[in-house]
């Protein structure tokens, strides 16, 4: 199934907050079963919260889906992810 990273904006929200879309995202991935979340990484700039969440899902459009059901955030961009890498895949 593909897998795809979704940047997504939340505004200034508390930690209870992130709590709570984080469990919402959970309950909904679990009415949808062809959507799974695998880790997200959540970053701070002036503009508020952010996360960077890798997910395996059928679609873009799924994930979208997804995203309109737990509600309480803006998807800024949804990227296909072609691979991964890491440093020990390279030799020096």
């Amino acid at each position: 199934m593909p897998r795809y990273l979704i940047e997504r904006a939340y505004g200034p929200a508390e930690q209870e907050a992130m709590q709570n879309i984080a469990v919402r995202s959970l309950e909904v991935a679990d009415q949808l079963a062809d959507v799974r979340w695998d880790h997200s990484h959540v970053v701070a700039d002036e503009t508020g919260i952010k996360s960077y969440c890798v997910y395996e899902a059928p679609s873009e459009e799924r994930l979208r889906e997804h995203g309109d059901m737990v509600r309480n955030h803006t998807i800024l961009h949804i990227y296909e992810i072609a691979g991964d890498v890491s440093p020990s895949d390279f030799t020096t």
